[in-house]
């Protein structure tokens, strides 16, 4: 692990984000069949992007896939940038859109750093889902969001 914190910024994606948030996906699944999808989650602000200095560093994808709750259903990061704290800093940021609410995640049985991401910002277990990835179970994991104070929540 090298010394010292790189700065990174999060924000809302854009259109123009489009080729690089699906050069990422594409670099850590190992194919595109998800360009449509990431398009339709920029364009229905349902993407969030970090950036360190000017390169893309991964994304988050929120929606309400899971039983109509608000659900992260990505959080990739290049491989180039992992280890240095941005899928954290993706989920917090997350949890900062939706002060007050549910939050939930999943994750494969298999995928050891994003459950410790998960445990490390509090999330707990809240089930798993058996047959969707054979030999290999999706563990559910749920959090509420902290209440924004002194701000309204009209979501």
């Amino acid at each position: 692990m090298t010394g010292g914190k790189v700065a990174i910024a999060i924000r809302p994606a854009t259109p123009a984000d489009g080729d690089a948030v699906c050069a990422i996906d594409e670099r850590v699944l190992g194919r595109d069949e998800r360009r449509g999808f990431l398009r339709s989650a920029i364009a229905n602000d349902a993407c969030l992007v970090a950036e360190i200095g000017e390169t893309m560093a991964g994304f988050a994808v929120v929606d309400r896939s899971l039983y109509d709750q608000r659900f992260v259903a990505l959080l990739i990061v290049d491989p180039a940038h992992q280890r240095q704290g941005v899928g954290s800093a993706l989920m917090q940021a997350v949890e900062r859109r939706f002060p007050g609410e549910k939050l939930f995640t999943s994750t494969n049985a298999s995928n050891l750093p994003m459950q410790a991401l998960c445990e490390e910002l509090g999330y707990v277990r809240s089930g798993w889902i058996e047959n969707l990835d054979e030999g290999d179970p999706e563990i559910i994991y749920f959090k509420r969001t902290a209440s924004d104070s002194g701000a309204s929540n009209h979501g």
